[in-house]
């Protein structure tokens, strides 16, 4: 279960404060998809890096499991999400000089994981990428980079997965099975998913969309 509480965020421009975020309350059931939507500039990956503990609110506090995340230092964060948060994003931001295999090795390493590397081999099954795996990324299409993006998200085993934009730098027939592949793993694994998004089909397919604009929830709509 993932819970914010009256969280905003506030930075320092060159013209004085600005509010990426305004105070904003509501809370995510383990096991359901939640799709943000809202323009450019709306407050949609400022919200994601907050449930992630990658950016702490000005105001509020964010709860996942019952664990009071804004009251966590830097590693007490990073130990919270080796264990419950796997993230995707937009770029892949996958180590150029490691192979799919030894990318999807690294968070497992870091947790000391017992072996790992035949676990990262089934996740690369598990992705559609058997025999890729000794690939470096720039011997990779997108669509398999964000696979093997996917597959290293999961490799800790993480009940929430987070996914920021994660078809925006994919062609549509690409998109679409990165897209089928997120649900598979939600409907199949009852992972938590939160995706930020501008594909109004994807979000379509979330069991609720939160709508932000200029750093405020406009709607919720719940699906069904």
């Amino acid at each position: 279960m993932i819970e914010l509480v009256d969280v905003s965020r506030t930075v320092t421009s060159g013209a004085g404060p600005l509010t990426i975020l305004h105070p904003t309350s509501f809370r995510i059931e383990s096991g359901q998809t939640v799709a943000i939507t809202g323009p450019s500039g709306s407050g949609k990956s400022t919200l994601l890096g907050l449930l992630a503990g990658l950016d702490s609110p000005s105001t509020g506090r964010v709860v996942i499991d019952g664990v009071n995340i804004t009251a966590l230092g830097e590693e007490g964060l990073a130990k919270l999400r080796g264990e419950k948060i796997g993230i995707v994003f937009q770029f892949f931001h996958l180590i150029p000089s490691l192979t799919a295999l030894e990318n999807v090795l690294v968070p497992m390493e870091l947790a000391g994981l017992a072996d790992a590397r035949s676990r990262a081999a089934a996740l690369l099954h598990d992705v559609g990428l058997t025999g890729r795996g000794h690939h470096y990324p720039s011997q990779l299409s997108g669509g398999e980079q964000q696979r093997v993006a996917i597959a290293r998200a999961l490799a800790n085993d993480p009940p929430i997965l987070l996914a920021d934009e994660p078809t925006g730098n994919l062609d549509s027939g690409t998109g679409h099975q990165v897209v089928d592949l997120l649900l598979s793993v939600n409907r199949t694994q009852g992972r938590t998913l939160v995706l930020v998004t501008h594909d109004r089909e994807l979000a379509a397919m979330a069991d609720e969309v939160i709508a932000l604009r200029d750093g405020r929830v406009e709607s919720r709509t719940a699906r069904g």
